[in-house]
């Protein structure tokens, strides 16, 4: 089973290797900075789970947790 953004715990770091589909909603996510080879580190999620923060590209990102789960992302030390 592939790792998504989604999975990360608050601390964790990826690296962006895909997405779950390919339409317009994904394109929106790479216009947002989710573009594959980018390091993404989990911020913090809400205290009921949704929505989450990322850092992409040098900035925070809220994403919603169903949203964040189709991106696939490679785990870093």
């Amino acid at each position: 089973m592939a790792t998504t953004l989604a999975d990360l715990a608050p601390g964790q770091r990826g690296s962006i290797t895909g997405y779950a589909q390919d339409d317009a909603f994904t394109q929106r996510l790479m216009q947002l900075g989710l573009i594959e080879g980018a390091d993404v580190e989990m911020l913090r999620c809400a205290p009921t789970g949704d929505p989450i923060e990322v850092r992409v590209m040098g900035y925070a990102l809220s994403l919603r947790r169903n949203e964040a789960a189709l991106v696939h992302v490679d785990l870093l030390a």
